[in-house]
C-alpha cells in the first residue's frame, strides 16, 4: 500500500515548458530555515492560505544570506496535535515543499509553510502538492491574503 505521506522520490524530468528552466532553482541551492528571526520576518510578509496550510513568502534584502539559495521553514503549532501528529504534518509538509519548490521556489526568498489542524494531516497528497503550486503562484503573483503588516509593539 502506497503511504501519501511519503511520495515517490521526483524525477529532474521537465514538465515542458519553456520558462520552467529558468525559475528552477537546484535541490541543493534550498536551504532549511532554523533561526527563531527568520520566521518571525517571513510571517511579516506575503500569505497565501490554502485549505492543507498556510504559505508565507518574502524576498530577501540585499546582503542577506547567499542572493542565489532559497530557505524554507516548516511550523506546526500545538493546535495541529501531539508530538507524533505535528511531527507527521512537518514530515508531509517538507514531502511537498521537496517536489513542488525545485520547479517553482525563487532564489533570493524566505518560504515558511504553517500547518492547519486537521487538514495538513488528513488532506490528500496530490492535493497538498496542489495547494502549493497555486499559494507560490499567487505569491509570486503578489496576490496574496493580506498586505504586509508593519510589526507589532514589543511591550
Amino acid at each position: 500500500m502506497i503511504d501519501p505521506s511519503h511520495p515517490p522520490p521526483v524525477s529532474d524530468s521537465s514538465d515542458g515548458s519553456g520558462d520552467a528552466a529558468a525559475s528552477c532553482v537546484p535541490p541543493s541551492q534550498i536551504v532549511v530555515l532554523r533561526q527563531r528571526a527568520d520566521f518571525l520576518k517571513a510571517a511579516q510578509a506575503r500569505r497565501a492560505g490554502t485549505a492543507g496550510f498556510l504559505l508565507q513568502a518574502r524576498p530577501r534584502a540585499e546582503g542577506e544570506a547567499g542572493p542565489d539559495t532559497t530557505r524554507i521553514g516548516y511550523t506546526c503549532s500545538k493546535k495541529i496535535g501531539n508530538a507524533v501528529t505535528r511531527n507527521r504534518a512537518k514530515r508531509r509538509l517538507r514531502a511537498v515543499a521537496r517536489e513542488v519548490m525545485p520547479r517553482l521556489a525563487r532564489p533570493g526568498w524566505d518560504y515558511v509553510l504553517v500547518g492547519r489542524p486537521e487538514h495538513t494531516v488528513s488532506r490528500d497528497f496530490s492535493a497538498l502538492v496542489q495547494d502549493l503550486q497555486q499559494a507560490l503562484t499567487r505569491v509570486h503573483s503578489g496576490d496574496t491574503d493580506r498586505r504586509p503588516r508593519p510589526p507589532r509593539p514589543r511591550k
